[in-house]
């Protein structure tokens, strides 16, 4: 239970800082020489999280699914075109934005649980997430507001959440620096990146917790399960409004350095361990 505890606690606020969740999961454990949490427990706490967006945002994916929904209808199409509304701009960009990590991680699936067992692949990735901080941060020249963005930005940050799908690669740090990369304005790229993971998050978890329940998988360790999906909604919920409040003032370079180091870290322990898992 006192691990449940931690590492939801590391899931709920490694899920939004940019900082990978996925990484974490793989290191801390292994650092501490416990048994990996298991593919049950990861789809659970990033349930949690996805609930965290789900609730953080309710007002907006409210308006957001009406809109799209409203959208389809004929009149609406001829009346104002598609996309002509805010809301159902975004839903649609949404939508487009989630499809490259769905593909990615439907045929690959096996392949990116393979590396979950390896800690110096979760570290050397680390590493990649700390040079997409700081390119974007070089690069970028955030101005663009969310009536300015098109299904071409949508692609890129969706790309890059596939991209996520790698132990180690921070899914908010990687669709956050393509965001910025693209001229989108600091929060409207911490916003998109936040609601952009939801689907995909609760998709990818609802495969794999259907698989194990009917593999007889989930009875046993239900009270930890409860408690890092528990703990990982509450401390996500709190990691995003402290994001958001971050980004838009400030630089994601403290989150660079220290995924830099951590990354380095870790790779040193590899070596001193003699490339154990």
């Amino acid at each position: 239970m006192l691990k449940a505890l931690i590492l939801g606690m590391l899931q709920g606020a490694a899920e939004f800082l940019p900082v990978s969740s996925s990484g974490h999961l793989v290191l801390v454990p292994w650092l501490l020489g416990w048994e990996s949490p298991g593919l049950a427990f990861d789809a659970v706490v990033h349930w949690g999280t996805a609930l965290a967006v789900v609730v953080y945002y309710w007002r907006d994916w409210v308006e957001i699914v009406r809109s799209v929904l409203n959208s389809m209808r004929i009149q609406s199409i001829r009346r104002q075109g598609l996309l002509m509304d805010g809301q159902a701009r975004l839903g649609w960009l949404i939508i487009l934005g989630a499809i490259p990590a769905a593909v990615l991680g439907y045929f690959l699936d096996d392949f990116f649980e393979r590396l979950f067992d390896q800690p110096a692949a979760a570290a050397g990735f680390l590493l990649i997430t700390a040079l997409l901080l700081v390119a974007s941060e070089r690069l970028g020249r955030p101005s663009r507001n969310v009536a300015e963005m098109n299904w071409l930005d949508a692609l890129v940050v969706g790309i890059a959440q596939a991209l996520a799908i790698f132990p180690g690669v921070s899914r908010s740090g990687a669709t956050i620096a393509a965001g910025l990369t693209r001229g989108l304005q600091r929060d409207l790229a911490a916003r998109y990146s936040f609601l952009l993971g939801t689907p995909v998050i609760l998709g990818a978890g609802l495969f794999k917790v259907v698989g194990l329940a009917q593999a007889g998988s989930l009875a046993a360790d239900w009270p930890s399960l409860l408690v890092g999906f528990v703990v990982s909604g509450v401390v996500g919920f709190g990691s995003i409004h402290l994001l958001l409040s971050y980004v838009r003032e400030r630089r994601l370079y403290p989150f660079a350095a220290y995924c830099a180091a951590f990354g380095v870290f870790c790779l040193v322990v590899v070596l001193v361990r003699g490339g154990a898992a």
